[in-house]
């Protein structure tokens, strides 16, 4: 295998060159060069909408998927694009088999069994609707989410870091510039200086345009919030007509029951 010994050990060469002058400015209190006030606004807003993110996303996973065994499950097959065979029964759809089996075993002859076989068909629609609910938010909110910080937020973190590195070495052109004895140390360290400052400018820039597109995420994450909304209402819409369906049968069945001296 070649290497490219010149490009290591220019690479070391930068590497000990930034951690000296970050040392500087640390225990030395060594000149570095500000950001202006907007672009400082700007890596607020980027930090805060990361954090506030992350802890969205996190809440959202524990909400759709309370078992953190199966949540992880769920991530490894959707980061290797399987598909799992069959869906497992939910929470809800447990206790309508557990109904349904009972109300087999005592009758649809009997009040108590007829009354447990049409709770356990309602509670098979509620899984059913469960189900619909958490695949549509997942899909809509939760994944363009996780999209977004394991996307755009990383890839703005990776060019504030090399904005930090170009700073760094910004500033030790400078320093190198300010302590240049001889006209050629000096017509060395200003040829360095113009380098370094032309790469710090362009970096800034690319990193600006990265975080002015927060404000795209804001509206994108607006949309998500949205799907979101409009899938819990209509999961607790549905939930709830077939509950007041349920009840109704029930209540009729009561009545009846009684009617006949049952």
């Amino acid at each position: 295998m070649d290497f490219n010994f010149k490009k290591l050990a220019n690479d070391a060469s930068g590497f000990f060159t930034r951690a000296k002058q970050l040392t500087e400015e640390t225990f030395l209190n060594a000149e570095k060069t500000e950001l202006d006030a907007h672009f400082e606004n700007l890596l607020q807003r980027a930090d805060k909408t990361e954090d506030h993110t992350k802890k969205l996303l996190s809440c959202l996973e524990s909400y759709l998927q309370p078992n953190p065994t199966v949540r992880m499950e769920d991530v490894f097959y959707e980061k290797l694009e399987l598909k799992k065979e069959g869906n497992r029964l939910n929470n809800i759809e447990h206790l309508g088999q557990a109904m349904l089996e009972a109300g087999n075993e005592f009758g649809s002859t009997t009040p108590y069994g007829t009354a447990l076989l049409k709770v356990a068909q309602t509670e098979f629609k509620l899984g059913n609707v469960e189900r619909e609910f958490i695949n549509n938010s997942a899909n809509n909110t939760l994944l363009p989410i996780r999209r977004f910080l394991e996307g755009d937020m990383k890839t703005i973190q990776k060019e504030r870091k090399v904005l930090q590195s170009k700073r760094l070495d910004l500033d030790a052109c400078k320093n190198r510039l300010k302590k240049a004895k001889t006209l050629e140390s000096q017509a060395n360290a200003e040829a360095d200086l113009r380098v370094a400052q032309a790469e710090f400018d362009k970096q800034v820039e690319i990193t600006k345009l990265l975080l002015e597109g927060i404000q795209t995420a804001h509206n994108n994450q607006l949309k998500y919030l949205r799907d979101f909304v409009e899938a819990q209402m209509s999961f607790y819409a549905q939930a709830h007509q077939h509950m007041a369906d349920l009840q109704r049968e029930l209540s009729g069945s009561l009545s009846t029951d009684s009617g006949l001296g049952v």
